[in-house]
């Protein structure tokens, strides 16, 4: 049959623009055959309107339209066309007319001639766009974000306009029924390791009042984003936050050493402070990024698939760091030993104790962390070997290439 690119508009009460847009969608079917793209439909899904949006759409005999009883959500509606669309391109965009259909051949080219799963028309990209400032920030923000716990490059994670291969859904899905469903797309597509790519389209105002609200929605756009890079690489997010925390405890911990060496054996309100944070934040930043390893190892059981490492998108060491947990766990559990061993003899032999309640203290301390260590390394040994635990047994039953 051909490649057909089916054109999804999801539509709540837009009876200003949906004519409109319906009417330019229309008049890119010429222009895609140099594209690729043999024929293409298009269905609009009304999204439980209250004013005359599917009265409107269904005058165009050109068009396929879908209604909802009951408003589901932008996601939502999206789900419903794509599950009634025929082609093997999934395009989509809003009905307000911020997007521009005649950009469809171009992502469509892409996806095509370069075999990509998802290309997405970046509004941040350099084309002229009318967007308003605090919305550029914010998708400013996200964007960067989704960069950050997936590791690659994305300039426009929230984007309303896209053309997706079928075969790709199965592995997008599932997405969320709300106006959060592109960015959870652009994280999850970047995760599955599918090929995104991304093709500069101006922008536009919207016709009639938007429906995004800046807080609410970018705070349903940051949670969604997070928990999905939970689902796959946790250490990502949960180790960075452990990095960062192991940072700030080795920096009040040198500027406390610093201090005792030059002789300061008290210390003030602000130093006891700090020794408390720094122990706080020392203990809870392996935690963290102990957790994420852990956690890591249990997403892998769950998809199948190997761990993923490397806390900023490769590896830092050859050997990812949760396996030398043993060893480091081993060396502070010895080094805490060794360091309140001491510090005892040394109040037994007569030092007052404000000179040792700091070592003490830093041993305890030690100790802890060894413990923490020790004890995830048992843990993720445990978990790796479940990994591969099915593959064992593939070569058990299989058995290994002999002679004779």
């Amino acid at each position: 049959m051909g490649n057909v690119l089916s054109v999804v508009i999801p539509a709540y009460n837009e009876e200003r623009g949906i004519a409109q847009i319906i009417e330019r969608v229309l008049a890119i079917r010429p222009s895609l055959g140099a594209a690729g793209v043999d024929d293409m439909e298009l269905i609009v899904v009304d999204d439980g309107s209250r004013d005359q949006t599917a009265a409107i759409a269904a005058r165009y005999p050109d068009v396929r339209l879908v209604r909802h009883i009951v408003n589901q959500g932008y996601g939502a509606a999206l789900k419903t066309g794509f599950n009634k669309a025929q082609g093997n391109l999934l395009g989509f965009l809003d009905a307000d007319g911020t997007y521009p259909p005649e950009h469809f051949p171009a992502l469509c080219q892409v996806a095509l001639a370069e075999n990509v799963d998802l290309v997405v028309g970046s509004r941040m990209a350099g084309a002229e766009s009318e967007m308003p400032l605090v919305r550029r920030i914010g998708n400013f923000i996200f964007a960067n974000l989704v960069s950050l716990v997936s590791g690659q490059r994305i300039s426009d994670s929230a984007s309303g306009m896209r053309v997706i291969r079928r075969e790709a859904l199965a592995k997008l899905y599932p997405l969320p029924d709300g106006l959060n469903f592109t960015p959870v797309m652009s994280t999850r597509a970047l995760h599955e390791t599918m090929t995104v790519r991304e093709v500069p389209i101006p922008y536009k105002e919207r016709v009639g009042r938007s429906k995004l609200s800046v807080v609410r929605d970018g705070v349903r756009f940051l949670k969604t984003i997070i928990w999905t890079a939970l689902n796959y690489n946790p250490v990502r997010i949960l180790g960075g936050i452990g990095v960062a925390l192991v940072a700030i405890a080795l920096l009040i911990g040198l500027g406390i050493v610093g201090l005792r060496l030059s002789g300061v054996t008290r210390l003030g309100p602000g130093g006891i402070i700090s020794v408390f944070l720094a122990g706080l934040c020392a203990v809870s930043g392996v935690t963290f990024f102990s957790l994420g390893a852990t956690f890591n190892y249990l997403v892998s059981l769950f998809h199948k698939e190997p761990i993923r490492q490397g806390l900023f998108g490769k590896p830092l060491f050859k050997r990812p760091l949760e396996r030398n947990f043993g060893w480091m766990g081993f060396l502070a559990i010895v080094a805490g030993l060794i360091l309140g061993i001491g510090s005892f003899g040394f109040a037994l032999s007569g030092w007052p104790v404000e000179r040792l309640w700091f070592w003490l203290l830093a041993a305890a301390m030690a100790i802890l962390v060894g413990l923490q260590f020790s004890l995830f390394w048992l843990i993720i040994q445990v978990l790796d070997e479940l990994s591969s635990r099915e593959i064992q047994v593939v070569q058990d039953l299989e058995g290994r290439p002999c002679e004779g």
